[in-house]
């Protein structure tokens, strides 16, 4: 009786271990994956280049000389963002909120901005060389402006920046 206690003992436990590590490999998997928050932040200078920040929020934050070059900030919010001088080289802005916000002297060579929403942002000496603004909503006298600087191809999604800005 004894041999038999110790072998369902010593089963039990191989078996308690082993479904405490397929537990926890299974919630290292499964973990939600959470958005950042830097609303209202003050950040000059911040490094986010090549960062994946999906979702994430910098709703008024200051980022003003930020890099955030060829990073996924896919459905981020700006909005109201003190974004001066802001590198958004070959950044994946799809779907980002950039209401309100002070885009002053960014750069967005080769940046995909499509479906943003972008009313009442401001691009004054914006560099926008190859940036795909296809379906981005804006201004008219906004895209207008932005029509006179308009030029190149993006390299991602092979649209002419003044097709997707109806440059005409």
């Amino acid at each position: 009786m004894s041999k038999l206690r110790q072998r369902l003992a010593s089963w039990l436990c191989r078996f308690s271990l082993g479904l405490l590590i397929l537990v926890w490999g299974v919630s290292a998997i499964a973990r939600p994956i959470y958005a950042d928050d830097y609303n209202k932040a003050f950040m000059p200078d911040a490094e986010f280049a090549s960062q994946d920040l999906r979702d994430s929020s910098f709703t008024s934050a200051t980022l003003r000389h930020s890099n955030f070059s060829h990073a996924n900030l896919e459905g981020v919010s700006f909005f109201s963002a003190n974004l001066d001088s802001v590198n958004f080289e070959g950044a994946n802005l799809r779907n980002a909120i950039l209401g309100s916000a002070r885009l002053t002297r960014t750069n967005l060579t080769n940046a995909v901005l499509v479906g943003a929403l972008a009313a009442n942002a401001r691009f004054e000496g914006a560099t926008i060389d190859g940036a795909d603004f296809t379906g981005v909503l804006l201004r008219s006298d906004v895209e207008a402006k932005l029509c006179e600087v308009a030029r190149g191809r993006n390299p991602e999604t092979g649209r002419l920046t003044r097709d997707t800005l109806f440059c005409f």
